[in-house]
């Protein structure tokens, strides 16, 4: 099998060297997407609840671009800038994983890119 490298024209493009996605057999692997705006590349405003449903809907393009979608999420990892904030993102994440939730990580790093306060990646199924 060879992978399949995914871009999304209506996600924020790569800060840096990588592919929003890679496709390989039936999983798909995403870069971790901070809460931009897409067309401006910048952070939305609003702090850790409009950032975390940012990046989320950022992930949801990006998987969809790559033939799966939020429902088909097996695991995600959740970088934080301040655990502080592990509960406010919690309570948009839970919005977008109502029913059999993935499995899951959440760290606290030194920094993220741009200055973000959050950055979730995911591994989804592509049926």
């Amino acid at each position: 099998m060879k992978e399949t490298i995914t871009s999304a024209d209506n996600a924020p493009k790569a800060v840096g060297p990588y592919s929003l996605a890679v496709c390989h057999g039936n999983l798909v692997f995403t870069a971790g997407q901070l809460g931009l705006d897409a067309q401006s590349g910048l952070l939305v405003e609003g702090g850790i609840h409009a950032q975390t449903e940012k990046a989320l809907e950022n992930l949801s393009v990006v998987l969809k671009a790559a033939g799966s979608d939020i429902s088909q999420v097996l695991k995600t990892t959740v970088f934080l800038k301040n655990m502080d904030d592990f509960a406010a993102m919690n309570e948009v994440y839970a919005r977008f994983f109502e029913e059999n939730a993935p499995a899951r990580s959440a760290v606290q790093v030194a920094a993220l890119p741009k200055g973000g306060l959050v950055e979730i990646e995911a591994v989804a199924f592509i049926e």
